[in-house]
């Protein structure tokens, strides 16, 4: 994806738990399944707003998973939901390749303390 110029304008991050985001998973997105962040875009043009709810127990065990700490990760999923708010999708395989760069290139410019 080409390097594109935003403003910002309001996202919210909202901390929920596993059955939350169940439940707005299976309402907005008739996904039946656990995850650890949805996007809700907002977006007005190049004006990013949005707001990512992120489920705090996905963040825990994904950072166990991972063998990451769980602020390393919760960094990681707020730049994935920022990415879908800048119109990177994580559908296809090509997809979360490219996502998962990005994510990577991200918290190589800000590191974990």
């Amino acid at each position: 994806m080409e390097r594109r110029s935003y403003s910002l304008g309001e996202v919210n991050i909202i901390f929920c738990n596993d059955n939350y985001i169940l439940d707005i998973n299976r309402k907005y997105l008739q996904h039946d399944y656990f995850t650890d962040i949805i996007t809700f875009n907002n977006n007005e043009g190049k004006h990013i707003s949005g707001d990512l709810f992120i489920s705090v127990d996905r963040i825990k065990e994904n950072a166990l998973t991972f063998s990451v700490t769980p602020d390393s990760e919760f960094k990681r999923v707020i730049i994935h939901g920022i990415l879908h708010l800048l119109g990177y999708n994580d559908h296809s395989p090509s997809q979360k390749t490219e996502i998962r760069k990005q994510e990577d290139a991200a918290i190589n410019r800000f590191p974990v303390s």
